[in-house]
């Protein structure tokens, strides 16, 4: 029994009344083939095999119908008040418990806009459509994209504080990678460096480990989603890290940014220094703008605004994105209103949730000026879940 499982569970039911659902139906199968990513915060770890129909009632019930070899382990969960397991075909359960309350609106995990929250297929959609066949409830079927995106951004303090133990321990290897780090050295071996550190406290990368953390090794070194390669940290040019790691099941999100002198400099060139401190002012204003209430696009908008005005190209990517299970959270984005970000932009800030702040910009003939921080929500605004990078680090 996982008292978190259990903490958001009791959100979810919550948030029916709050946004006049009747009942959340999340339908399963094959987990170990297809897991829809809201499972972890409602079911735990356990993997669910034949068609499984797990449900809330706005009344406060909740319902897991599974296959029968898997009904002890769904009472495990701790979650349901109810478990019914079944042989040939759920459809009589399904139906039963449904006519018992008789719902008027059943949400349902398809999303157009938030990936977390579309972990219905198609054809598990078809599947459920045809059990409902001679019933009024395959009519009453509305998207879950708004309780899902409530449920994964709103972060209880349990959460919030894993969030922050994961954010301490990448200041920690940050700080071992940094001291490694040295001309002649490749993206690889930092790498590879820190992958050992990450190892030694038997924890995980937040993303893909091949590709966490990114290393850009100067002007040459493409951004972006990549494994590092064999380009060699130079002197008289900008090291830039973004690296998180997954411990107790959340994430942290973090970029830093470093500068080797060269043999003549005693301090970094004039344009570096400027777009170190212009993508820190992006912070700042971000971070003022992430008060309780604002849009997603305002957000954006703000840190947006102190590149463009300082002479520099828009970054083309969203200011920010929500942290905790994932590296990206889904729900609400910090974002411009651009159409591959669908509504999510539009979505307001809560109390609770938890964000990164990565503006950037690139420095010609320097490297990559990337800096992200993790922040959380709170009633007065966005504060820092660790120790920022406010100056920048030189060696």
């Amino acid at each position: 029994m996982d008292a978190l499982v259990l903490e958001k569970a009791g959100q979810a039911t919550n948030l029916l009344a709050e946004l006049g659902i009747d009942v959340w139906l999340t339908f399963a199968r094959e987990t170990s083939a297809f897991r829809d990513p809201v499972l972890s915060l409602i079911y735990g770890a356990g993997d669910l095999t034949w068609q499984s129909a797990l449900l809330f009632s706005k009344g406060g019930e909740r319902v897991a119908i599974v296959g029968r070899y898997e009904a002890h382990a769904a009472e495990q969960v701790g979650v349901f008040d109810r478990v019914i397991g079944y042989d040939e075909s759920i459809r009589g359960a399904l139906v039963e418990t449904l006519a018992r309350w008789d719902p008027k609106r059943i949400a349902v995990n398809w999303s157009l806009d938030d990936p977390h929250s579309d972990g219905l297929s198609h054809g598990l959609y078809l599947a459920l459509l045809d059990l409902l066949v001679g019933t009024p409830y395959g009519e009453r079927l509305v998207s879950a994209e708004k309780l899902i995106t409530a449920l994964r951004a709103r972060k209880t303090p349990v959460e919030v504080e894993r969030i922050r133990a994961a954010v301490e321990t990448t200041g920690l290897i940050y700080g071992r990678a940094i001291d490694y780090a040295r001309p002649g050295l490749s993206e690889r071996d930092v790498s590879d460096f820190m992958h050992e550190q990450v190892a030694a406290l038997g924890l995980g990368t937040a993303w893909e480990h091949a590709g966490c953390p990114i290393v850009n090794a100067g002007p040459e070194s493409a951004v972006g989603h990549g494994a590092p390669g064999d380009l060699l940290i130079r002197r008289g040019q900008i090291l830039h890290l973004d690296f998180g790691v997954k411990q107790d099941d959340y994430c942290s999100d973090i970029q830093r940014v470093v500068y080797f002198l060269a043999e003549d400099e005693a301090e970094p060139p004039e344009p570096v220094r400027r777009g170190f401190d212009t993508v820190r002012a992006a912070i700042e204003a971000a971070i003022a703008a992430c008060k309780p209430g604002a849009r997603g696009v305002d957000v954006d908008a703000a840190a947006r605004k102190v590149i463009t005005d300082a002479g520099y190209p828009e970054y083309k990517y969203a200011t920010g994105h929500g942290l905790g299970r994932n590296a990206h959270d889904g729900g609400p984005l910090l974002g411009p209103a651009w159409e591959r970000y669908g509504a999510a932009p539009q979505q307001v800030v809560e109390v609770g949730q938890v964000y990164t702040i990565e503006p950037g910009l690139d420095v010609p003939g320097y490297g990559y000026i990337g800096l992200e921080e993790d922040v959380v929500v709170t009633e007065s605004g966005a504060i820092y879940l660790g120790e920022p990078q406010r100056e920048l680090t030189i060696r």
